[in-house]
């Protein structure tokens, strides 16, 4: 088989989509996660610039287009193969943003109030003046027992203004039995949440060094110490903590102390600690145990608790104290600011939000994130007095005294962002003058800003205020621009590369300094880099959500940010945009609509819990909206519609996924209607993400699956196969896969089962026919996909089959497997064909015509599928290969649990003879072993499945499954065609395709085993695990004539007992099986009825096929007492990571290039650097090339010496690399200017085949190493040159061929035509009849038009036109060669010539206006292995050089030496 290419065909011209979209799509196109291709995909276009017409559509030519860079086989998908990509080592960790299920939730307060007015206490001497205020209140201007109510009135309003809806209880000047009685009252009360303890000992003593707080007895004539401990008993835990006192120290140090006590014993006398422990109290004081609170008469007396409670107030009396004003402001003027605090639209109001939004700042930017979650985001109350806490330490800083918390936070009063708060005051209060210059004075008295907004809130709404002279207009307030500058500033971080990522360092987002999984989508320069420190303004942005004229603003730059990387997502989870995003879903405004969408499409791929969330606030009808939306090409709803409405798709399905109310509802919203009709848009992110949501909303629900088959969706997907989009073709895969029962949910041990459900609309037999031809069509239209990742999702479907009909797959395993035997032994072996008796006795059964010819066609789709099956066992793609044999070993471990065992008739007891015939190996005596990835140490190989089932492929008939399906994959006489004349030529499906290709022995049958390969480089992220259909470890074997099961099975259990007569026949095995299959689906359909036993009809008295008795499968549907599947592990369906690898694409930036296209970055200084150089080659090159042609070509440049037959050779067309394989499958790369081996690895094809094709392709950006084999495998393997990436040589993919040239591949070989592939999409476009009976050797493409030229084994060359038809594109053909033609190449500057190479070193120059070769050079009389030219593009600055491989095992390259 062989492969044609250009060199540089990473080089595609015209639109890379396919469609002429806007720039954002064209990026995302561009990007690693999208396809390259779209229903408008082009396959015909150049990668030299020009542009090719479709071959059928009649045009001649179109002129040529400018695309972006985008090299074949280098997008994601090629890199993960549908796997999730790990974290960067870099991920910083992802502490919850959520509070924890004990979080904090403040049910009550106790508010207790030592103030013993009129009363000192001993131990504290008051300067003259000093502060009185208590809560804004003087209490020496009303009689002390007054003045306590309104203390304590006023203290509870306080904190109504923190938070309302909590019940605050005065508790004043106490007794300690009062104390006690109220904490017990309070917890009793508050149950398991939180309980608020604010202590004023202003009244009493301080406390003492032993941690004893102060109270009265019943006639205040003493001051009765009370014991923190006690304190902690009578309120136990959680608890919130307030201190305002001076030596408030002694009080927070001494609960500390006890908290640690009281843990300690709980945990040694109970076995653990209380939930939560008293250590985990939350604490704040006002100074430290030596300090006394401040007393300058300015200030209020309880300055700790006025900071916690009116920050307001006392934070503009503090700048009028520390300030100098032109304007003479006095705190009398300050307290007739207008406004109202919970009014962001006035002054007061205005100032109450940038305090909060300031505080919320500095905490975010100096606190641990786990403390801030904790303190800012569990309870308002908390968040409220832990902001607010930031003032007080600002402020009593300033008179020594220094207020403390536990947790202990850093230290704040320093912060730069309290100049920005002092700015704002300033702004603010330099307009009071004015404000109230034309304002008649507000009567009433208040002491401070916050009572009189709570008096405000209580009376009747503020009417507007009349200004004095009504002849002047009054003044209008100037709004702060601090929102407007935080934005500007945060804008600029974004746009001034705050996006880029940057080395680790101070400015760099901290790490959590684990080592996470590397994997090979970081480059090394890329390992070294990580994200910039985040702007400090983030939380800020977040306030400014609610500000209606700033709204749209922040979204956008939010939009921004949380698009550089799920850290950015967690970060603003984490500060708390989780609130105000979604309170913005129940807007109205069209012009939020793109980045709400966008915001959650990030939110949901980075945390999709956040689906219970979207449920509750029903904001699922959001997105259901905006997807069922019809596109008016008159008026666009909605700019990017395809792309968004993808984005809500996604957000939909992510709300679904394993989530039955969020299933529910999206029914309800008709979601599964607007993506069914969204299955033919143009966009192929919208139909890959309409199947998907299709797929979680109808996973697990019969209901739902009900309708979408009576809507027929699953004929739609299936059409979706033919999709040019891989994706799109995975994701319909996908959807049928939970159709037919695989599991949506993220849980990986979670698995599916059930089928299709229940389908009560459907007939039994109907419902029988629609699960296996989804299945059989899904089947025929995949397997020989080119993709990798859309043949895995296939396995996970067929595997779903497989779980509810295995009576069918065994059946069909036993046929494969008599008639292999019966094969290979020849046919005189057995006279007696057992499989065609039986399946004529079958189908005998049957008595009406029509139900016969229903079963045979049924038995045929099976056969059909478990053909498909075997061939995806010894798939290329290790992956794929692993996944199938866990399936196709299900069915064998089945087999041999089944009656088939015990029939007299049966093989399956008779060991397989040696699997190996010593004639086909003549070929090949070497030993094999593991790839060598770029490594010269020969190593044994490993086994590929370390933890293989106890029956091993040797021992057992997979073995020999997967020795019949050799056959198939070689194209001679298979099982599958031999099936055809038995049983009355029964319509079994043939892998046939008319062709033949050469036996590797004669008659022989060689087994295709894991030994029989070498080890080829492993797919980068190969994370399939072989899963054994036994759960215990393997047992010994012994020679028996059965091999010996690994569990008491029916075959043992029989064996064992009394010996049974087995009178029945292998046709009734087979009914019995098929009728427990029918069984499992009437238990389906039964849903909830009770379970009866059945019994397979027709098999009167006679014994049963097993001696077992009734049991339950995983589903819980009835077994007809067949005994299968009893002793084995229910490891089907095969789970599917699909859904979480397109995840990952609202992960990714979508608004800025990829680091590898970044200006600056050493990924983009490199490839600016090779683009360079190469455009310098070509310059230098152009004028050597016309002289080259009258030189002599018999330069020696250098000889390079190989361990073997050298049978292909490639030359890079930039690089100084040279490629070379063997005559079986190692390759080797050199660098032939040093005559240095850069890596040596093995290409994977089994024993006894060759390499028949080399190319390097994506030259331009690199390189990959592209062969075909014999075996009809194109590979495709990257990172070659140790120089370029420190990464092992990887597969990047590998399909069957036979299976470029502007991203077409042409692949032929020993066969009647050439198969045209789809480089972009993976797919088979068409058929060309070569119109020779020779095998083709080789094949060349002439650039920038359908023209190829290929030879042949009898000498023959061809040109061929892809625009003809399939069996008249041959145009032209030569026949002056008389051996094996070895090479064909394009002439290196002349596009209408070409040359050719024959094994007898016979060199032709052939121009396709003649009929006869130009020039004829006899080069090598005594014969040469390969033959390449160097293409002008790659010529090197004094010399042009072709490399030859001779027969003595060395590789000569030879130019010609150009005048200076």
């Amino acid at each position: 088989m062989f492969y044609n290419g250009h060199r540089n065909d990473g080089w595609p011209t015209g639109n890379a989509n396919g469609s002429d979209r806007d720039s954002s799509e064209t990026e995302r196109d561009y990007r690693s996660t999208s396809d390259p291709s779209s229903s408008h995909t082009r396959t015909d276009a150049d990668p030299n610039g020009f542009h090719e017409p479709d071959p059928r559509a009649g045009s001649v030519t179109t002129l040529p287009e400018t695309s972006p860079i985008l090299p074949y086989w280098s997008v994601k998908r090629h890199l993960t193969c549908g796997n999730p990509t790990p974290p960067p080592s870099w991920a910083p960790k992802m502490t919850p943003w959520r509070a924890s299920p004990t979080k904090l939730k403040t049910h009550n307060a106790a508010l207790v109030l030592c103030l013993n007015i009129d009363v000192d206490p001993p131990d504290v001497v008051k300067t003259n003046p000093c502060a009185v205020l208590e809560c804004w209140v003087d209490p020496h201007t009303m009689p002390s027992y007054k003045a306590l109510e309104v203390i304590g009135a006023n203290l509870q309003h306080q904190f109504e203004g923190l938070s309302p809806k909590i019940p605050y209880k005065p508790i004043l000047d106490p007794s300690s039995d009062d104390l006690k009685l109220n904490c017990e009252k309070a917890r009793k009360s508050a149950g398991d949440d939180t309980v608020l303890f604010y202590y004023n000992g202003h009244g009493v003593p301080k406390p003492t060094p032993s941690g004893e707080l102060w109270c009265f007895n019943t006639t205040y004539t003493q001051y009765i110490p009370v014991s923190i401990s006690d304190v902690q008993v009578h309120l136990k835990t959680p608890c919130v903590y307030i201190w305002d006192c001076s030596a408030a120290g002694h009080l927070l140090n001494n609960f500390i102390t006890f908290a640690k006590r009281r843990d300690d014993e709980a945990n040694m006398h109970h076995g653990g600690y209380p939930d939560p422990p008293y250590s985990d109290s939350i604490q704040l004081a006002a100074c430290l145990a030596d300090e006394q609170l401040p007393s300058c008469p300015e200030l209020p007396a309880d300055l700790f608790t006025s900071c916690l409670t009116s920050p307001i107030d006392i934070a503009l009396r503090f700048f009028i104290m520390n300030n100098q004003l032109p304007l003479n402001l006095t705190a009398d003027m300050v307290l007739q600011l207008p406004g109202d605090l919970k009014d962001r639209r006035t002054p007061l109001g205005e100032l109450n939000w940038i305090f909060t939004a300031i505080t919320d700042t500095i905490a975010w930017t100096t606190f641990p994130p786990e403390v801030f979650t904790r303190l800012y985001r569990s309870d308002l109350l908390v968040a409220s007095l832990f902001r607010n806490f930031l003032l007080a330490e600002r402020i009593m800083k300033d008179y020594h005294c220094t207020p403390h918390t536990s947790p202990p936070l850093p230290s704040t009063n320093t912060h730069s962002l309290w100049a920005s708060w002092d700015l704002a005051v300033d702004a603010c209060l330099r307009q009071l003058p004015e404000l109230l210059k034309n304002t008649k004075p507000q009567t009433g008295t208040f002491t401070s800003l916050t009572s009189k907004g709570r008096r405000n809130t209580t009376r009747d709404p503020p009417q507007p205020k009349e200004p004095v002279n009504p002849s002047e207009k009054p003044y209008v307030y100037i709004p702060s621009r601090f929102f407007a500058d935080q934005l500007t500033a945060f804008e600029v971080w974004i746009s001034r590369g705050g996006s880029a990522l940057t080395r680790p360092g101070p400015m760099s987002l901290p790490t959590n300094g684990e080592s996470h999984a590397t994997n090979d989508l970081e480059t090394g320069h890329e390992r070294r880099l990580v994200p910039r420190k985040p702007p400090g303004q983030l939380p800020i942005v977040l306030q400014v959500l609610l500000s209606q004229p700033h709204r749209l603003r922040a979204l956008i730059l939010l939009s921004q940010f949380v698009d550089l990387g799920p850290w950015a997502v967690h970060l603003a989870l984490t500060i708390g945009i989780f609130p105000y995003i979604s309170r913005l879903l129940q807007a109205t405004g069209q012009d939020l609509r793109p980045v709400l969408i966008f915001i959650w499409a990030r939110i949901l791929a980075v945390d999709p819990t956040c689906q219970v969330d979207l449920y509750n606030n029903q904001g699922y009808k959001y997105f259901a909206n905006v997807l069922s939306i019809q596109d008016d090409p008159r008026q666009t709803a909605i700019p990017n519609s395809s792309e968004h409405k993808a984005m809500c798709a996604f957000i939909l399905s992510a709300i679904a996924r394993d989530y039955q109310n969020g299933q529910d509802a999206c029914w309800r919203e008709r979601v599964f209607d607007s993506c069914f009709e969204r299955l033919d848009e143009s966009d192929f992110l919208l139909r890959q993400w309409s199947a998907l949501c299709i797929a979680q909303v109808w996973a697990a629900s019969d209901d739902i699956r009900v309708y979408g088959v009576d809507r027929g969706t699953q004929d739609k997907l299936i059409a979706l196969l033919n999709d040019d989009s891989c994706e799109v073709r995975a994701a319909a895969l996908y959807a049928l896969g939970t159709f037919l029962g695989a599991s949506g949910s993220a849980d990986e041990t979670k698995l599916g089962g059930g089928g299709s459900g229940t389908m009560s609309q459907l007939a039994e037999r109907i419902h029988f026919r629609m699960e296996v031809a989804v299945v059989t069509g899904a089947a025929l239209a995949i397997k020989e996909d080119a993709s990798p990742m859309v043949r895995k999702e296939l396995l996970v479907l067929i595997s779903c089959l497989v779980k509810e009909w295995r009576g069918y797959f065994i059946v069909c395993a036993w046929i494969y497997w008599e008639e292999e035997r019966r094969r290979r032994e020849g046919s005189q072996a057995h006279d007696d064909d057992v499989t065609a008796q039986a399946v004529t006795e079958w189908l005998d059964d049957f008595g009406e015509d029509d139900f016969r010819e229903e079963n045979r066609v049924l038995l045929s789709s099976f056969f059909t599928i478990f053909s498909v099956l075997l061939e995806l066992s010894v798939d290329p793609y290790q992956e794929v290969a692993t996944n199938a044999q866990t399936v196709v070993d299900y069915i064998t471990a089945l087999l041999l649990e089944s009656p088939f065992v015990r029939l007299d008739s049966t093989s399956l007891n008779t060991p397989p003879p040696s699997n190996i015939d010593t004639t086909n190996h003549a070929l090949d005596h070497r030993s094999r072993a593991p790839s060598l990835q770029s490594t010269h140490t020969m190593q044994p190989p490993p086994s590929p499945n370390p933890a293989r089932p106890t029956i091993q492929r040797s021992e057992t008939m997979t073995g020999s499954i997967s020795s019949g399906v050799s056959n198939t994959l070689r194209r001679t006489h298979s099982f599958a065609n031999a099936l055809k004349s038995l049983a009355g030529n029964i319509a079994f499906p043939s892998l046939e395709d008319g062709r033949s290709s050469p036996r590797l022995g004669n008659g022989g049958f060689a087994r295709v085993d894991a030994s029989e390969f070498s080890r080829p480089p492993s797919p980068n992220l190969n994370i399939a695990q072989y899963t054994s259909p036994y759960s215990r470890p393997p047992t010994p074997t012994f020679p028996s004539p059965l091999p010996p099961s690994p569990h008491p099975s029916s075959v043992t259990a029989v064996e064992s007992s009394t010996p049974q007569v087995n009178d029945f026949l292998p046709s009734d095995v087979m009914g019995a099986l098929m009728e427990e299959d029918m069984e499992r689906l009437r238990a389906r359909r039964r849903a909830g009825r009770g379970k009866r036993q059945h019994h397979a009809p027709g098999m009167g008295e006679m014994s049963s096929p097993s001696g077992s008795t009734f049991s339950m499968d995983s589903n819980g549907s009835v077994i007809l007492g067949l005994g299968t599947g009893v002793n084995i592990r229910d490891a089907l369906p095969l789970n599917s990571r699909f859904y979480d690898w397109c995840a990952e694409y609202f992960k990714e930036p979508q608004m800025r290039q990829p680091e590898a296209d970044e200006p600056g970055s050493d990924q983009y200084n490199y490839q600016v650097w090779r683009q360079k150089r190469n455009e310098q080659i070509i310059a230098e090159t152009e004028s050597q090339a016309k002289v080259a042609q009258a030189c002599r070509w018999d330069r020696p440049v250098t000889t390079i010496q190989t361990t073997y037959f050298p049978a292909h050779i490639a030359l890079h067309a930039y690089d100084p690399h040279l490629v070379v394989t063997n005559e079986t499958d190692m390759i080797t790369v050199y660098d032939w200017t040093q005559k240095r081996r850069l890596s040596q690895f093995y290409n994977g094809n089994p024993r006894g085949t060759s390499i028949t094709s080399l190319h390097l392709i994506n030259q331009d950006v690199g390189g990959i190493i592209l062969t075909g084999a014999a075996d009809g495998i194109i590979r495709l393997f990257r990172n070659y040159d140790p120089a370029v990436s420190n990464s092992p040589v990887q597969m990047v993919s590998a399909f069957r061929g036979l299976n470029e040239n502007g991203g077409i591949l042409l692949v032929g070989g020993d066969s009647r035509i050439v198969r045209v592939w789809d480089a972009h999409t993976e797919s088979q476009i068409m058929d060309i009849d070569t119109n020779c009976e020779s095998p083709l050797t080789s094949m060349v493409s002439q650039e920038g038009t359908s023209i190829f030229h290929a030879s042949f084994a009898d000498g023959t060359v061809q040109v061929f036109d892809r625009r003809l038809e399939e069996e008249d594109a041959v145009v032209r053909s030569y026949s002056e060669h008389s051996s094996w033609v070895q090479n064909v190449r394009r002439h290196p500057t002349n596009r209408d010539q070409f040359l050719s190479a024959s094994v007898e070193g016979e060199v032709k120059v052939w121009d396709l206006r003649g009929s006869d070769s130009v020039q004829t050079w006899d080069v090598f009389p005594q014969g040469l292995s390969v033959f390449d030219v160097h293409e002008t593009t790659g010529v090197f600055a004094a010399e042009m050089v072709y490399a030859v491989g001779s027969l003595d095992n060395t590789v000569r390259l030879m130019g010609c030496k150009l005048s200076p």
